[in-house]
């Protein structure tokens, strides 16, 4: 296993970069390390390049980031390129945030629909708020719901629905009241930091991935989104003759998963 000193010695003519971080590097610099940008190129291919230039500028761009440990900030991406989603905040798929100082992997509502498309399984998929009169009728046994979009009475949103149908026929929607969000915020969400700037985005992800992992059909990656989504990411460095080497496999995934990246990860945001 690689030290910290054997790390630095490794990557110091790699950059200057701030030398404040909890390692003493920076992400451009590990970026720069051949195993990493040869992991990136396997994962991504011709993609590896302007993936690996957002993950940089995401951490130029957010101090809280630049706080975190390097390291996680890179395994939190690689998780992201093994999706093939990218992380920029705007997009919606996937998110690289702070916790502690840890970095996290986080997926969008967008990310799931992008997952579940890719499966060829899924003819429509959606999530959408419900505002205050839309709801006409609701039965909490079978969860059909019946909405009046001319109904709407204000702004206020009082839930929110998720829809899907599979290519076999197959049809489900779900239904969050805005206290069932509330409810599921406050038991998993460790620190709220997700959800202060992402409420509608975060609470459309609740009932997608609840959803999807209840009653969707879910292919390996979805699998390892489920499993991975709000975690801080840990990966192994090992020292190599070949230079900086990460080991990447995900353990605690489902076993029909069995073959992926192992990653070590502690619970955060869900």
């Amino acid at each position: 296993m690689a030290t910290n000193s054997s790390l630095k010695n490794q990557i110091a003519n790699k950059g200057n970069g701030n030398q404040n971080t909890p390692q003493g590097y920076t992400v451009k610099q590990l970026m720069s390390a051949s195993s990493v940008k040869n992991r990136f190129e396997e994962t991504l291919g011709k993609k590896a390049p302007q993936f690996m230039a957002s993950v940089i500028n995401l951490v130029n761009g957010d101090t809280n980031l630049q706080k975190c440990d390097q390291m996680s900030v890179v395994s939190s991406a690689m998780v992201a390129a093994a999706l093939d989603l990218p992380i920029d905040k705007n997009l919606g798929y996937a998110w690289v945030v702070p916790y502690g100082n840890k970095a996290t992997f986080q997926m969008g509502y967008k990310g799931y629909i992008q997952l579940a498309l890719r499966t060829g399984q899924y003819k429509n998929i959606n999530v959408i708020e419900v505002y205050e009169g839309e709801v006409k009728s609701f039965n909490r046994l079978t969860e059909e719901i019946e909405l009046e979009f001319e109904g709407k009475e204000s702004d206020k949103v009082i839930g929110y629905v998720g829809y899907f149908e599979l290519i076999n026929g197959f049809r489900k929607t779900v239904y969050w009241s805005k206290d069932e969000i509330e409810r599921h915020k406050k038991r998993f969400s460790k620190t709220g930091f997700a959800w202060k700037d992402n409420y509608d985005a975060m609470a459309k992800k609740t009932v997608i991935r609840n959803m999807l992992n209840k009653w969707g059909i879910l292919s390996i990656d979805m699998q390892t989104a489920v499993t991975t989504d709000g975690n801080a990411v840990t990966q192994d460095f090992e020292q190599e003759d070949s230079g900086l080497v990460i080991d990447a496999e995900f353990s605690e995934v489902n076993e029909a998963s069995e073959g992926q990246q192992e990653i070590k990860f502690e619970n955060a945001d869900a």
